[in-house]
């Protein structure tokens, strides 16, 4: 018996799968149906654990025939031709929840530095998420809807948990799709009404009694700065200039790396003394996640609650002063895209009619013909 012979015997029958030969090693060809996440069939290879001779060749016509019997009846199930698939199957049913994440855990780091910033990311994105499982039980797909259900629909909190688990899902084999769990949230649902006005935001300043956290919110309200952005100034260029240069944080730990930032107002640097760097808080932390909270906290103290209204605020500001769009996003180190899916709709008719206005007054405007 020769392998042509076989295939011959299987094309006349219209087996539709046919023994390919690897070496000394048989396998059969075809499409098949779709493996467990998938939706398509496709043109696959199956391996068999038979050797290129006279009783391999038998064996392999036979499997061969049993596969399209299976498939006639819709009883073909990819864990009876595939071992890789077998194993995992076998490991969904003893593994708990807590090993998935700490093999996640290292496959993440695996592709990736561990840096400040990777670490904030897996803790705040990754982390806090999968704590909110059943570490004990086994990972099922119910599990994890039921977990993302628990946060409140339409939030950044349900959307991080979708993302996270709907990954964690992915990793382990699991069909679980989370996106149609979602729901609508975005940046644009901030609110410029929430906003503090410039009025508002000196007189805060003025109350804040220790003169260090005084000094920190006039830097925060001047170049809108994230809350860790504080301790990762380059503060002798603030000595000589009010343009703020931001080192790359905890060596390449930060959000977005260097960047300069341009003050508005400039008029706040000298009246607030911002070029007295002597004044900067003295905190520590051992990551950027830190850093913020520790602002945060040192703000409620004194009333302010939503110190990050500052850096939206300052963004708006930006649009008064006609500075464009890209330069201003550049700065708060945003991308164009994220910058203006968050402030273009902050864009009130006011402020469209003061620029249409300084426009018609340029001496050099265009005339109608």
């Amino acid at each position: 018996m020769t392998l042509e012979q076989v295939n011959a015997r299987l094309k006349a029958a219209k087996v539709g799968v046919s023994v390919g030969r690897n070496g000394d090693c048989l396998h059969l060809r075809g499409i098949f149906p779709p493996k467990p996440g998938e939706t398509k069939r496709k043109q696959r290879e199956i391996t068999l654990n038979v050797y290129a001779n006279p009783s391999g060749f038998k064996r392999a016509e036979a499997e061969a025939r049993k596969i399209r019997s299976q498939i006639d009846l819709n009883q073909f199930n990819w864990l009876d031709w595939d071992e890789k698939l077998r194993l995992a199957a076998e490991i969904k049913t003893t593994r708990p929840i807590e090993q998935w994440i700490e093999l996640f855990e290292d496959d993440y780091f695996n592709r990736r530095s561990r840096t400040p910033k990777s670490e904030t990311t897996w803790r705040t994105d990754y982390k806090q998420p999968f704590g909110q499982l059943p570490q004990k039980e086994l990972l099922t797909p119910e599990i994890l809807r039921q977990s993302i259900l628990e946060t409140e629909p339409d939030t950044r909190n349900r959307q991080r948990r979708c993302m996270a688990l709907g990954q964690l899902a992915k990793f382990a084999g699991y069909e679980f799709d989370a996106t149609a769990l979602r729901g609508d949230y975005s940046p644009k649902r901030l609110n410029p009404r929430d906003l503090p006005t410039d009025k508002d935001i000196s007189e805060w300043r003025d109350r804040i009694p220790n003169e260090q956290w005084q000094y920190a919110f006039g830097l925060m309200a001047a170049y809108g700065l994230r809350n860790h952005e504080l301790f990762h100034i380059d503060l002798e260029k603030l000595r000589e200039s009010p343009v703020l240069s931001l080192t790359d944080d905890l060596n390449g730990g930060g959000k977005t790396g260097a960047r300069r930032i341009w003050a508005c107002y400039p008029e706040w640097w000298e009246m607030w003394r911002l070029w007295d760097v002597k004044l900067i808080p003295k905190v520590t932390g051992k990551s950027n996640s830190d850093l913020g909270n520790r602002v945060t906290q040192a703000f409620k103290r004194y009333g302010i609650s939503k110190p990050y209204n500052l850096r939206h605020a300052w963004a708006v500001r930006t649009i008064e002063f006609d500075i464009p769009v890209e330069l201003a996003a550049q700065q708060m180190g945003h991308s164009l895209k994220v910058h203006s899916e968050i402030y273009h709709h902050w864009i009130s008719d006011d402020v469209h009619q003061r620029a249409f206005d300084r426009a018609m007054q340029r001496p050099d405007r265009p005339l109608p013909p």
